[in-house]
């Protein structure tokens, strides 16, 4: 069962964790039967920054709260009449850990290219600061950069800086690639809700093969072994939710495709 979207989804946000690794598996695989023989694309992992921005902190699964064996009983009041005991729980914080494709020389282990699919961590507060910082220090050793941007949490206009999106190319979505041999510039590919996620041209070295991610591909394969088909209730509420103009659009949408 596919999305009834014709390109990004924005009921499947929510599940992020699930969807950005299911992709990046997707996509490494998708990479490797495309690239020259001397080059491997492989995922690796690194552990995100959390950011207490915005009107919640929201941890998804990589928080569990729990009753230890041995519980200590803190306090004991009596109100009314009525014995009251007070515990102290503890929270267990695992890391979220995200996950991005390296392009590497077979060999040498040269790194030639990062991309990364964003998350709301990699756009707000301090997980923004260190990924900048990170992408310029790439940048600066000669390896180009794609950003994937498919979730509307986070700043993504502070993500873009120095560099400033005119209004006609502001999206829901967007791609970006920066390559070192350009260095003030940014290749930006806006993406509307609307329309089909695009293939994106993949920058390798100078005379190699141009190598494309279709994203809409990926995508689809993810919602569909995931069965999202089954778990979206396309009732509810989004959060955020679309402006005006989207609301409408995805509601008639939504409406033909009986999911409402």
């Amino acid at each position: 069962m596919k999305s009834p979207f014709p390109g990004m989804d924005p009921y499947l946000e929510p599940h992020w964790l699930d969807i950005h690794t299911s992709i990046m598996a997707a996509a490494r695989q998708a990479l490797n039967r495309q690239l020259p023989e001397d080059l491997i694309a492989s995922v690796e992992e690194r552990v995100a920054i959390e950011s207490e921005e915005g009107p919640q902190h929201e941890f998804g699964p990589d928080v569990r709260v729990f009753e230890p064996p041995a519980v200590e009983t803190m306090s004991v009041e009596v109100v009314g009449g009525t014995a009251t005991a007070r515990y102290r729980l503890l929270a267990q914080i695992d890391p979220i850990t995200e996950r991005f494709i390296r392009v590497v020389q077979a060999g040498s282990e040269r790194l030639v290219t990062v991309i990364e699919l964003l998350s709301p961590t990699n756009k707000c507060s301090d997980g923004l600061q260190a990924f900048r910082s990170k992408r310029a220090e790439l940048l600066a050793s000669g390896v180009n950069f794609v950003e994937i941007d498919l979730v509307r949490a986070g700043n993504w206009r502070a993500l873009l800086r120095p560099h400033y999106c005119p209004r006609k190319a502001v999206t829901l979505y967007r791609v970006t690639s920066r390559i070192p041999s350009d260095p003030a510039a940014v290749l930006l590919e806006p993406i509307s809700l609307r329309v089909r996620l695009p293939k994106i041209p993949v920058p390798l070295r100078r005379n190699d093969p141009q190598v494309e991610l279709d994203l809409q591909d990926l995508l689809d394969e993810t919602y569909t072994t995931g069965r999202y088909g089954r778990r979206l209730d396309y009732r509810r509420e989004l959060s955020p939710p679309l402006d005006e103009g989207d609301a409408a659009w995805a509601d008639a949408l939504l409406r033909a495709a009986g999911k409402r």
